[in-house]
Protein backbone atom coordinates (compact mmCIF):
# COMPACT_ATOMS: atom_id res chain seq x y z
CA UNK A 1 0.00 0.00 0.00
CA UNK A 2 1.31 3.46 -0.90
CA UNK A 3 1.14 5.81 2.09
CA UNK A 4 -0.72 9.04 1.52
CA UNK A 5 0.56 12.40 2.67
CA UNK A 6 0.24 12.33 6.41
CA UNK A 7 -0.97 15.53 8.04
CA UNK A 8 -0.88 15.93 11.77
CA UNK A 9 -4.27 16.41 13.43
CA UNK A 10 -3.63 20.14 13.84
CA UNK A 11 -2.75 20.62 10.17
CA UNK A 12 -5.27 20.57 7.37
CA UNK A 13 -3.32 21.72 4.32
CA UNK A 14 -4.54 20.45 0.98
CA UNK A 15 -2.12 19.04 -1.60
CA UNK A 16 -2.31 22.41 -3.41
CA UNK A 17 -1.36 24.28 -0.23
CA UNK A 18 1.50 21.87 0.47
CA UNK A 19 2.75 22.23 -3.12
CA UNK A 20 2.73 26.01 -2.64
CA UNK A 21 4.54 25.65 0.69
CA UNK A 22 7.20 23.63 -1.10
CA UNK A 23 7.55 26.47 -3.60
CA UNK A 24 7.89 29.04 -0.83
CA UNK A 25 10.52 26.91 0.93
CA UNK A 26 12.46 26.70 -2.34
CA UNK A 27 12.11 30.44 -2.78
CA UNK A 28 13.56 31.01 0.69
CA UNK A 29 16.72 29.25 -0.51
CA UNK A 30 16.86 31.46 -3.61
CA UNK A 31 15.55 28.91 -6.09
CA UNK A 32 14.24 30.50 -9.28
CA UNK A 33 11.55 29.91 -11.90
CA UNK A 34 9.25 28.26 -9.38
CA UNK A 35 5.95 27.07 -10.76
CA UNK A 36 3.11 24.91 -9.44
CA UNK A 37 1.30 22.90 -12.12
CA UNK A 38 -2.23 21.64 -11.51
CA UNK A 39 -2.14 18.10 -12.87
CA UNK A 40 -5.58 16.95 -11.73
CA UNK A 41 -7.26 17.11 -15.14
CA UNK A 42 -4.29 15.62 -17.01
CA UNK A 43 -3.08 12.58 -15.11
CA UNK A 44 -3.91 10.34 -12.18
CA UNK A 45 -0.28 10.08 -11.02
CA UNK A 46 -0.55 13.14 -8.74
CA UNK A 47 -2.50 16.36 -8.27
CA UNK A 48 0.30 18.94 -8.44
CA UNK A 49 3.89 19.43 -9.54
CA UNK A 50 6.08 22.04 -7.90
CA UNK A 51 9.07 22.80 -10.14
CA UNK A 52 12.07 24.91 -9.15
CA UNK A 53 15.58 25.66 -10.40
CA UNK A 54 18.73 25.78 -8.27
CA UNK A 55 21.89 27.28 -9.77
CA UNK A 56 24.32 24.71 -8.37
CA UNK A 57 24.51 21.28 -6.76
CA UNK A 58 25.04 22.77 -3.26
CA UNK A 59 22.06 25.08 -3.72
CA UNK A 60 19.96 22.20 -5.03
CA UNK A 61 20.77 20.25 -1.86
CA UNK A 62 19.86 23.25 0.31
CA UNK A 63 16.56 23.72 -1.54
CA UNK A 64 15.64 20.04 -1.17
CA UNK A 65 16.49 20.10 2.55
CA UNK A 66 14.42 23.28 3.07
CA UNK A 67 11.42 21.77 1.28
CA UNK A 68 11.64 18.54 3.28
CA UNK A 69 11.99 20.44 6.57
CA UNK A 70 9.06 22.76 5.88
CA UNK A 71 6.75 19.97 4.77
CA UNK A 72 7.80 17.69 7.62
CA UNK A 73 6.85 20.47 10.04
CA UNK A 74 3.37 20.23 8.48
CA UNK A 75 3.22 16.47 8.92
CA UNK A 76 4.11 15.57 5.31
CA UNK A 77 7.03 13.30 4.51
CA UNK A 78 8.03 12.10 1.05
CA UNK A 79 7.06 8.61 0.03
CA UNK A 80 10.09 8.50 -2.26
CA UNK A 81 13.13 10.71 -3.01
CA UNK A 82 15.17 10.30 -6.19
CA UNK A 83 18.28 12.03 -7.53
CA UNK A 84 20.11 13.17 -4.40
CA UNK A 85 23.29 11.39 -5.44
CA UNK A 86 23.57 13.19 -8.80
CA UNK A 87 22.19 16.56 -7.68
CA UNK A 88 20.97 17.58 -11.13
CA UNK A 89 17.29 16.71 -10.72
CA UNK A 90 15.81 15.72 -7.39
CA UNK A 91 12.27 14.41 -7.17
CA UNK A 92 10.40 14.46 -3.87
CA UNK A 93 7.27 12.34 -4.26
CA UNK A 94 4.58 13.12 -1.70
CA UNK A 95 2.01 10.99 -3.61
CA UNK A 96 -0.60 13.77 -4.00
CA UNK A 97 2.04 16.21 -5.21
CA UNK A 98 5.58 15.94 -6.52
CA UNK A 99 8.40 18.45 -6.08
CA UNK A 100 11.04 18.68 -8.84
CA UNK A 101 14.24 20.64 -8.20
CA UNK A 102 16.50 21.02 -11.23
CA UNK A 103 19.82 22.54 -12.13
CA UNK A 104 19.33 24.91 -15.10
CA UNK A 105 20.69 22.64 -17.84
CA UNK A 106 18.71 19.65 -16.64
CA UNK A 107 15.50 21.66 -16.46
CA UNK A 108 16.06 22.89 -20.02
CA UNK A 109 16.59 19.31 -21.18
CA UNK A 110 13.40 17.89 -19.69
CA UNK A 111 11.15 20.98 -19.95
CA UNK A 112 8.34 19.55 -17.83
CA UNK A 113 6.32 22.73 -18.26
CA UNK A 114 6.18 22.11 -22.01
CA UNK A 115 5.54 18.39 -21.62
CA UNK A 116 2.60 19.26 -19.36
CA UNK A 117 1.77 22.44 -21.27
CA UNK A 118 -1.99 22.06 -20.79
CA UNK A 119 -1.67 22.16 -17.00
CA UNK A 120 -2.90 25.32 -15.30
CA UNK A 121 0.13 26.96 -13.71
CA UNK A 122 0.86 29.27 -10.86
CA UNK A 123 4.16 31.12 -10.90
CA UNK A 124 5.70 31.75 -7.49
CA UNK A 125 6.64 35.43 -7.26
CA UNK A 126 9.95 36.07 -5.53
CA UNK A 127 9.24 39.79 -5.09
CA UNK A 128 6.39 39.09 -2.70
CA UNK A 129 7.64 35.73 -1.45
CA UNK A 130 4.42 34.12 -2.51
CA UNK A 131 2.24 33.51 -5.54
Amino acid sequence: MIPAVTNSPTQSETPRELARLAGRAALAKKATDIVVLDMRELTSMCDFFTIATADSAPQLKAVVEAVEKELKSRGAEPWHVEGLENRRWVVLDYVDFVVHVFTPGTRETYILERLWGDAPREVMDDAAGRS
